[in-house]
């Protein structure tokens, strides 16, 4: 079992910031007929070599000297772009992917027409931009972040992985994951849309000391007296589902939300959060049941080990984000 133990610390014990999913991120804005504003940035943890660089439609070309920064982490650069032609029904992309699978985001904003938002990736790596873009574009754009964003955030999956071991009935579950899901639509909404906020710092550490709360939850279990959180496990769901929007929120932030299409990219994004939910919970319940009926005894000696595990890595993110 140490071994187990050691891989699951390994793997998750570095410095993270809460949904900080670290995309690539290119802006391609119009600043009158012929000129354009390109903003480049690389996340050194994005694993997308520095080397590569954004590809401009045919007939963009750089003018003058771009201007390059190293800030948190962060390779950003501003090039000043001029287009001789319209850039509708041609390409934007990156020049090179290697293998890793990252993604990078770019928003095209022209004047006097509708914000796009495209996803490129390894296999994807050039992104059409359209006169008008169609709804099913960005909805199947924000749905697929959402579903890689929960995946990828490990603080969420630690949050939703402690629920399903301390709940283990999957109808109890099914109520806390709707509560949860209730309330982080809730706050997702209210701070994309800048109706409600919260700095981003409070909210990663609160993010943590939710996951620490629930391994001790775990950890106490006693099935002679059942924890606040196994009495009430969806109000307790709900108020952490509120603060877990804030996070989403902070994510979807540095995405942006295509302009005319605000109301499909949030609700998609949205559907794709739980998307990936139902993943995790679907997977984690299966594997406690094939554990059970497979050896029983051993199903509370490697539930104590997970829970274990996810309060010392959440215990390490909570000092992290509280004195970074």
């Amino acid at each position: 079992m140490k071994w187990l133990f050691a891989a699951l610390f390994f793997l998750f014990v570095t410095p993270v910031r809460a949904d900080e999913m670290r995309p690539a991120y290119i802006e391609f804005s119009q600043i009158d007929a012929t000129h354009w504003q390109l903003f480049w940035k690389l996340p050194i943890r994005s694993g997308i070599s520095p080397q590569s660089q954004p590809i401009l439609p045919d007939s963009c070309d750089v003018q003058g000297e771009p201007v390059r920064e190293a800030v948190n982490l962060t390779l950003t650069t501003k090039s000043q772009i001029v287009c001789t032609q319209s850039v509708f029904g041609k390409y934007i992309g990156l020049s090179d992917f290697g293998t890793n699978q990252s993604d990078v985001f770019v928003r095209i904003a022209p004047l006097n027409s509708n914000v796009q938002s495209l996803r490129l990736n390894a296999e994807q790596p050039n992104g059409h931009i359209k006169e008008k873009p169609n709804r099913w574009q960005v909805a199947q754009t924000y749905f697929i972040t959402g579903v890689e964003h929960i995946l990828r955030g490990y603080d969420h999956l630690l949050f939703v992985l402690a629920l399903v071991l301390l709940l283990r009935s999957p109808w109890t579950i099914a109520k806390a994951a709707t509560a949860f899901t209730v309330a982080h639509s809730i706050t997702l909404a209210g701070a994309t849309l800048g109706l409600i906020g919260l700095p981003q710092r409070p909210v990663e550490i609160l993010i943590a000391l939710s996951i620490v709360f629930m391994a001790v939850e775990i950890a106490k279990k006693n099935p002679q007296m059942p924890r606040l959180s196994e009495r009430i496990p969806w109000v307790i769901a709900f108020i952490f589902g509120l603060i877990h929007g804030f996070g989403f929120a902070g994510a979807l932030r540095e995405i942006g939300l295509p302009e005319g299409e605000v109301p499909t990219s949030l609700l998609t994004f949205n559907l794709g959060v739980e998307a990936g939910q139902l993943i995790i919970i679907l997977f984690a319940v299966t594997i406690i049941e094939i554990i059970s009926r497979l050896s029983k005894p051993m199903l509370a000696p490697i539930v104590r080990i997970a829970t274990y595990s996810i309060g010392i890595i959440a215990s390490f993110w909570f000092i992290e984000r509280l004195f970074s």
